[in-house]
């Protein structure tokens, strides 16, 4: 069964493809659908980064390079869809908030937008990287499609198939001194994008952290370390809380956003919120038009944008809604 007919085309489905039928359509599909996925984790991770007021505090760097590999793990993906002939779609494909994950991950998980706060670690931030395996016993009893077990499907089928692989219009930047975005040429690339993609986002089964990587945690014990108050380190070969603490930030109370966004907004707040979609449906549209020419300038701009999206955000996070319950915060309705 090809995947050409099949528009959006959940992970579920693909991964139900038997293997013998997960053809060169079907890996362009399925990356498009990582693609969607990396997508849809920003939002909420901006709206804990923005609502903590002092940017440079402890919480606010480990969001903060959440975000920046969030952004690598798309942009990896990127690379290896544009390296087998495929077109990144990123502009159209961001989900309106309250939503599930793309693609059939995690359905019982519905991921809303608020600012960071206990609750918000632990309904939606830490539920979004839940690991599959991790050296601190989790257990779900999940029968669902995992992330891990979606990218595991891609590699074999990049070795079943060994497509040819092509440079053009791929695109090499560095996210930070850890963080490099790295043209796609061999499988071995394929294979390290996609352990950097999963150590990076739930880590090994043995350890949250990877040498391999640059040594950093997963994600979901970066966003442990600020629930617990506590850096995560080794102690006696065993991983505890145990390390430097980590205060919880002082934050800007945006409430959780109503499906549909804020209701009946006044000027001023409307034209936040409208400032504050429209520089983010830029990055999206940059996104995929540097994929699409290959131009890595207009990818930079992308990232820049991203980051200059904390003026608007800011603003908005400092009025009270009418009814007390918090203040407004970004709505992301880019694409209603």
């Amino acid at each position: 069964m090809s995947f050409t007919t099949i528009k959006n085309a959940s992970i579920a489905e693909l991964l139900q493809t038997e293997s013998a039928k997960r053809d060169i359509d079907w890996l362009k599909n399925s990356l498009n659908a990582a693609v969607e996925l990396e997508l849809a984790t920003l939002p909420p991770y901006l709206s804990a980064w923005l609502s903590i007021k002092d940017l440079n505090s402890p919480a606010a760097k480990l969001i903060r390079t959440v975000l920046i590999e969030e952004m690598l793990h798309m942009g990896l993906v990127a690379n290896m869809l544009t390296a087998i002939g495929g077109k990144p779609k990123i502009s159209t494909v961001l989900p309106t908030y309250p939503s599930h994950l793309p693609g059939g991950v995690r359905p019982e998980l519905t991921v809303y937008l608020a600012g960071l706060s206990q609750t918000y670690l632990d309904e939606v931030c830490k539920q979004i990287e839940y690991p599959e395996n991790g050296p601190i016993a989790f257990f779900l009893g999940e029968t669902f499609p995992t992330i891990g077990a979606f990218y595991d499907a891609i590699l074999e089928a990049f070795k079943e198939l060994q497509p040819n692989l092509s440079e053009t219009n791929q695109l090499a930047t560095g996210f930070g001194p850890k963080h490099n975005l790295y043209i796609i040429k061999t499988l071995a690339d394929v294979e390290k994008a996609i352990n950097e993609i999963k150590v990076q986002g739930e880590g090994t089964p043995l350890s949250p952290d990877s040498d391999e990587f640059g040594g950093e945690l997963a994600h979901y014990y970066k966003f442990d370390e600020i629930s617990h108050g506590r850096k995560l380190i080794k102690v006696d070969n065993v991983w505890k809380y145990a390390g430097d603490v980590v205060p919880f930030p002082d934050t800007y109370p945006m409430a959780k956003v109503p499906e549909g966004g804020w209701s009946n907004p006044s000027p001023e707040v409307q034209q936040l919120l409208n400032t504050f979609n429209n520089v983010f449906k830029l990055v999206l549209d940059e996104l995929e038009s540097a994929w699409i020419n290959g131009n890595q300038d207009i990818l930079d701009s992308a990232i820049n944008n991203m980051f200059e999206l904390k003026t608007s955000a800011i603003q908005l996070m400092q009025i009270p809604l009418p009814d007390g319950s918090g203040n407004y915060g970004p709505d992301f309705l880019i694409n209603v």
